[in-house]
């Protein structure tokens, strides 16, 4: 299988996707993979520190096990446990219009789901998702045709918010070595940036928006 992965000049992601996939069935099949997924408690005592950043945590699938309040103001959108990042991602409007390098992150998204369904080929629920997902969407389509798969745990998001502009974003994952199928995802910002700056504004503005749901604060300068 090695000499198979340097002949293909695979990278390291596409050489442990390529052992995945030649696992035996025997040894792929896991009924907890359909089992709820709870979030692990030392990553959600992690996130309740990070109250200052946008951050939020992921199992199986994409799918939302918790988030802070600035996840929500930043992306414009509640996000709530049990929900689905990925079906966010790619079905609603707010996401491409809110993610400035949408096609970037959403292509790395579907190759990111091709990498999973290695690892799992037995989840019925990430069949379905991935099976939806390619049939209503040509962009996912077409990227899962190209067979690309990644594993990023650091990417850049630049996200437009409607009242304070271009926010900039390191988008770091997080996960442990007894639970690797939960990531922490945490969106870092650069010291003394602009959206460092802004971040705190903008966490005010949306207590202040919960408190009067007709509040509008115009854009920063």
């Amino acid at each position: 299988m090695l000499s198979l992965s340097r002949a293909l000049r695979l990278d390291e992601i596409e050489t442990t996707h390529l052992f995945d996939l030649a696992v035996s069935p025997a040894k792929s099949r896991d009924s907890g993979w359909e089992a709820p997924q709870r979030a692990d408690p030392g990553l959600l005592r992690l996130l309740t520190t990070l109250d200052h950043v946008p951050a939020l945590l992921l199992g199986r699938r994409g799918d939302v096990l918790a988030r802070n309040g600035l996840l929500c103001t930043v992306l414009g959108t509640e996000l709530d446990p049990g929900s689905s990042f990925m079906r966010w991602l790619f079905q609603a409007p707010e996401a491409r219009e809110r993610i400035l390098n949408w096609s970037d992150f959403a292509a790395a998204a579907v190759g990111g789901l091709r990498y999973e369904t290695g690892r799992r080929p037995y989840d019925r629920k990430l069949k379905t998702l991935v099976g939806k997902l390619r049939t209503e969407d040509p962009d996912v389509a077409r990227w899962w045709n190209d067979h690309g798969v990644t594993d990023q745990t650091s990417v850049t998001k630049r996200i437009e918010h409607p009242h304070f502009g271009i926010l900039v974003f390191g988008i770091e994952a997080v996960n442990t070595p007894h639970d690797p199928d939960q990531r922490l995802i945490v969106y870092t910002v650069e010291p003394d940036s602009a959206t460092a700056a802004l971040l705190p504004l903008l966490q005010s503005w949306a207590a202040q928006a919960r408190s009067d749901p007709s509040l509008s604060t115009p854009r920063p300068e």
